[in-house]
């Protein structure tokens, strides 16, 4: 069977593979997909990559499958391990930090000021794919970002280095990581002015950086022997969907709740009632991620969040027996529920977690309101993807509550009004790296996963 395009999504311990078939005409098609266990862990990613592909062999009746081309995202191998560095917390670190998350990556370090021996000692146990430094406005401070470029070029380490700080520092970066065992990139402050972020430079450059290094990973070395498009990290490609329907959409947030983590996927402009009062400015494309909030590998967290005592009255059922054999894909009844009840509060907990709120300070001569953090109140779509979202069959309930929850109007929480989507044929990350090369297709399929005309 010939197909035009196949996209892997390499994970920590699943590989998926989608077949798209007439990407460059009028009506793309969706094809099939087919898994296998991940195998980076074993050593060669090829291994999983072959058994996805002869799993979708098997599932269309097919003896093999040729192709075009193979694009990828890839969480595998630890996901792209970041740290950041930056000058004062709440301006160039944060603005460096969304631009990273935004990217796709994991961020394992984040600094504001100069960098003491306990931060040096951190980052090299984490050992990251990559290193963001920025710092200063456009011609403001410069001394802490020079000082922390000095301490990392001193390490010599095998890892590329991204300055997005002050401009006025560009050459002297340059001098500093001369003769550099990985490269430098330089790229747009972000956060050349006070209030203003620009991260969307930094984003491009983390990817490409990502595609061009992910293959010295352990277990990832063979990669481009069968990719031959590009690979993104898988966060990263999400939320490349996400802007890419946007344009189509306009405001929405994108929920994928896993079996480990909970992500959210903001694009959205604050309300002009909101831009007033807001304290610091937000990205208009926002991704947060939360560890500890997942339904399977996690639930423990989740059942600990809620109250087990509490748990157990709502559902009206004993807990431990369905931990116990729940595996993965919740098989009866009982499962589904308790699964269920997990994926609401870790939505809602998400939402929380991501968006900001509305506070108010009294002042000797009246109360003043003031806003922090992402304003979703904009938001016109709330669309779920990963398995919780798309497979249970409470998900639009679950995704509706969010607008519910949000009390005496403080949070800065999506409206009543927000429309319900689901990325039923959950393939969101693959078309997210397919826009890259076919974009065309990528709209038409997402509007069919979605059951909307884009």
């Amino acid at each position: 069977m010939k197909i035009d395009t196949l996209v892997a999504e390499i994970g920590s311990t699943t590989t998926i593979v989608n077949a798209f078939t007439d990407v460059d005409g009028d009506t793309p098609v969706f094809w099939g997909q087919g898994q296998a266990s991940t195998t980076v862990l074993a050593g060669d990613v090829r291994i999983g990559l072959k058994g996805a592909i002869d799993d979708l062999c098997r599932i269309k009746g097919v003896d093999t499958i040729e192709y075009d081309e193979m694009l990828a995202t890839s969480s595998a191998a630890g996901g792209l391990k970041m740290t950041v560095h930056g000058l004062v917390y709440d301006m160039t670190t944060k603005a460096a930090k969304e631009a990273a998350l935004g990217a796709g990556a994991i961020v394992h370090q984040v600094t504001a000021g100069r960098l003491r021996e306990n931060d040096i000692k951190k980052l090299k146990s984490i050992n990251p794919g990559l290193i963001l430094l920025a710092g200063g406005i456009d011609y403001g401070e410069r001394d802490t970002a020079i000082y922390n470029a000095e301490m990392i070029r001193s390490l010599d380490l095998l890892i590329p280095v991204i300055y997005a700080g002050n401009v006025e520092n560009r050459d002297e970066i340059r001098r500093i990581f001369k003769g550099s065992k990985a490269p430098l990139y330089i790229v747009d402050n972000v956060y050349p002015r006070i209030s203003e972020l620009n991260v969307e430079p930094t984003r491009s450059v983390i990817q490409d950086a990502f595609e061009k290094n992910i293959i010295h990973a352990p277990g990832m070395e063979h990669v481009r022997e069968l990719v031959n498009g590009p690979i993104i990290p898988t966060p990263g490609a999400v939320m490349e969907c996400a802007k890419l329907l946007y344009e189509q959409l306009g405001d929405l947030m994108v929920l994928d709740v896993g079996g480990a983590t909970s992500d959210l996927h903001s694009v959205t402009e604050d309300s002009e009632d909101v831009k007033k009062i807001l304290i610091n400015p937000e990205p208009k494309a926002k991704r947060t991620v939360e560890g500890d909030l997942g339904v399977f590998v996690n639930m423990k967290n989740i059942v600990d969040l809620y109250g087990k005592e509490k748990l157990e009255k709502k559902l009206d059922f004993p807990i431990d027996p369905v931990m116990e054999r729940y595996d993965v894909v919740p098989k009866d009844d009982e499962e589904i529920l308790f699964v269920e009840t997990l994926t609401e509060k870790a939505t809602i907990t998400a939402t929380e977690r991501h968006a900001g709120d509305i506070q108010y300070i009294q002042t000797p001569l009246e109360k003043s309101a003031v806003a922090q953090g992402k304003d979703l109140t904009n938001v016109k779509y709330i669309i779920g993807t990963g398995g919780a979202l798309t497979r249970l069959p409470g998900r639009i309930r679950i995704m509706k509550k969010i607008a519910k929850h949000n009390i005496d109007d403080i949070l800065l929480f999506p409206t009543e009004y927000a429309q319900i989507l689901v990325d039923n044929d959950y393939i969101m990350a693959s078309l997210g790296v397919l826009s890259k090369v076919h974009r065309k297709a990528a709209i038409y399929l997402l509007g069919k996963s979605l059951g909307v005309s884009l």
